[in-house]
């Protein structure tokens, strides 16, 4: 039998900010097409547009996604709608200088990890112009810089906060010593990490620091990059500039071992009418610390099976099922 909640999408405040959004977002790395084949401007839209129109208010963005384009796809897709949802987008990988730390090359230069307060300043205008908006209501340091002292950094953010330009503060790719350090260099409401149940790392140090210092985790790749999506079976083939081509994570054994946890998640999800996908992104929001769980989406049918996870209460007695099935078949997954 259903709970009754699970018509209702769960929603989150971010951090201490006061901001409330869904606690499943939609995520545009994808969108950008850069490192996924490229991409459909038309179906990236319909995509932003379905997660909107079946609760999901969590919008998460970065400049870095396609040297701008999947900014400036969010910001056609957001014209009419932008009331309706939080906006998140990133800073601190820039190819219009090359201070700071050289981190990878597109084919057209070097980018940088660079979070001093002149990048900070000139990033935000820019996100700003190709959102479309007048406000950024999450933004997020993408890479941490080690050339750069998180005070000044800070210093940026908590500048931009006071002129109005962003609402909330958050850090992304961070060590719980540069929680700490953002902590005590001003007001932190989020981090957004990797997590899944093929990376579970969070839980040792990452998790117990946000949840006693009131900052959220954003949780991405919560699928493992369509590993956990229960439709990447043994005999996929990746082509192309497909980062899971070559991944070891996605090695023909544990896509195997993966398939075996599937088939134990598929007695949970059927007894909550949901995919396999929509049950792994449920149990994820429900791992202690973990506020959200960012989804990515290119077509406006994933859109709305990743908003359904958001509709979904596990109970105890889910969750062990589940979790007893991840040690028994992820505890060896190499990469």
């Amino acid at each position: 039998m259903l709970d009754r909640q699970e018509n209702e999408m769960l929603t989150r405040e971010i951090g201490r900010s006061g901001i409330e959004a869904s606690a499943i977002g939609l995520g545009t790395w994808a969108i950008g097409g850069w490192m996924w084949g490229g991409t459909d401007e038309a179906k990236s839209i319909s995509a932003i547009q379905a997660s909107i129109d079946e609760g999901i208010s969590l919008i998460d963005t970065a400049p870095a996604y396609g040297q701008g384009v999947a900014e400036e796809i969010v910001g056609k897709a957001l014209k009419g709608r932008r009331d309706k949802v939080v906006l998140a987008t990133k800073c601190g990988l820039v190819w219009h200088t090359q201070k700071g730390n050289h981190f990878f090359d597109y084919d057209s230069g070097p980018v940088h990890r660079y979070l001093g307060k002149d990048a900070i300043i000139f990033e935000v205008e820019q996100s700003l112009r190709r959102l479309g908006t007048d406000v950024i209501d999450h933004y997020i340091t993408h890479w941490q810089d080690p050339t750069t002292p998180i005070d000044e950094t800070m210093e940026a953010l908590e500048l931009l906060k006071t002129q109005g330009k962003i609402r909330s503060i958050g850090a992304s790719n961070t060590t719980a010593d540069d929680v700490r350090a953002y902590l005590d260099a001003g007001q932190l409401d989020a981090v957004q990490e990797e997590y899944s149940m093929v990376k579970r790392d969070l839980d040792a140090s990452m998790a117990p620091l946000c949840i006693e210092e009131g900052v959220s985790i954003l949780s991405y790749s919560s699928l493992a990059l369509g590993l956990l999506s229960g439709k990447v079976g043994p005999d996929r083939v990746f082509e192309g500039d497909d980062q899971r081509k070559g991944n070891p994570r996605f090695s023909m054994a544990n896509r195997e071992k993966v398939a075996r946890l599937m088939q134990a998640i598929e007695v949970v999800a059927d007894a909550h009418g949901a995919t396999c996908a929509q049950t792994v992104i449920a149990w994820t929001v429900q791992q202690p610390g973990i506020t959200f769980s960012l989804c990515g989406a290119r077509d406006a049918g994933q859109a709305a099976e990743n908003a359904k996870a958001g509709r979904i209460r596990l109970s105890a007695e889910d969750l062990a099922i589940i979790d007893a099935a991840a040690t028994k078949n992820l505890t060896n997954l190499d990469g």
